[in-house]
């Protein structure tokens, strides 16, 4: 896999290490062995970080010929329009068959490339207007971290770059790899893409916070049983009604949802971790019944349980936790 990102005069020292950070995990905890990420800009030689800092041996666009992933991590905060040389080789990267990523304000210089017409696209929240007025032809979502149409990636702002980084782990290399990688940096192993991207939280309730995040790690030990609301309402010692509404502010989900997806991962682990049966993976997850669990698996992931595990089990799995 490799991995072209797109370094520009004024970016920041986050946007740039978010990508670098978690795909060069993946080649230090020796779970792929060829992945490998160039940082590339209009031209060879260095460029300057809005920080100050100086990075040089940075590659031309030449290196977007051979990239199999090309990623914009951010965009010049007056957002100007694309110039010919970038959008080119972005262009051409994406006619190949290279995945185009476009995080945070890079969503702009994905627009630009004209990669997004017909399709949904996110960015900072901050941006979301200015976005609508740029792409013609393209439906601005506010309400999610990522978006991925499987040949072009959006995110959101700041930290949901590292989320959608995270899913393009996921994607390639299961879930037990990305799950390892985000426990190597300490961050949430999951955020959907369908999140909301930032929440507003009152303040003056941290207590309400900590209970939910207590009801979380408490579901996560009890994914084999009936988790109805009453009974996370009950954990959680507040009524249904008011344990609802706490656990969409803190999460931006509904408990339903949010319990789901937590299921769906455990699955996703145990198929690639283990030899068990489909029927005992959806005992141990949950769910009322094979048959449910199927159709719930194919209505998120595309696939079946079987087609996944046959996917993911033809890779090596030495370094994968059980």
């Amino acid at each position: 896999m490799r991995i072209a990102i797109y370094a520009f005069d004024d970016v920041t020292m986050f946007h740039l290490a978010a990508p670098l950070m978690v795909f060069g995990e993946v080649q230090r905890l020796g779970l792929a062995a060829d992945w490998e990420t160039t940082l590339w800009s209009d031209s060879p030689g260095s460029i300057r970080t809005s920080e100050g800092y100086v990075l040089g041996d940075v590659a031309g666009p030449d290196v977007t010929t051979t990239a199999d992933i090309v990623i914009v991590p951010s965009w010049h905060t007056s957002l100007p329009r694309l110039g010919d040389t970038v959008g080119h080789a972005v262009r051409e990267a994406h006619s190949r068959g290279a995945v185009i990523v476009g995080l945070c304000l890079g969503a702009f210089a994905v627009a630009d490339a004209g990669l997004l017409e017909g399709r949904s696209v996110v960015t900072h929240w901050a941006a979301l207007a200015d976005l609508a007025e740029r792409s013609d032809g393209s439906t601005v979502d506010p309400s999610v971290l990522y978006i991925d149409h499987g040949d072009v990636v959006t995110s959101a702002g700041t930290v949901s770059s590292i989320d959608a980084c995270l899913h393009l782990v996921r994607k390639h290399l299961g879930t037990a790899a990305a799950t390892r990688v985000a426990r190597q940096l300490v961050i949430a192993p999951h955020r959907e893409g369908g999140q909301a991207q930032y929440i507003e939280r009152p303040l003056g309730e941290p207590a309400a916070d900590t209970t939910i995040a207590d009801v979380q790690e408490w579901i996560l030990g009890h994914l084999d049983e009936e988790l109805t609301i009453d009974r996370l309402a009950d954990h959680a010692r507040m009524s249904r009604r008011s344990f609802v509404r706490h656990f969409a502010r803190s999460t931006g989900a509904t408990p339903a949802r949010w319990v789901l997806e937590r299921r769906l991962d455990e699955s996703r682990r145990l198929l690639e971790t283990t030899d068990w049966s489909i029927d005992a993976v959806a005992s141990a997850c949950g769910f009322g019944s094979p048959v449910t669990f199927r159709q719930r698996f194919a209505v998120s992931f595309s696939t079946t349980p079987s087609e996944y595990r046959r996917h993911f089990t033809s890779r090596d799995r030495a370094h994968l936790p059980a």
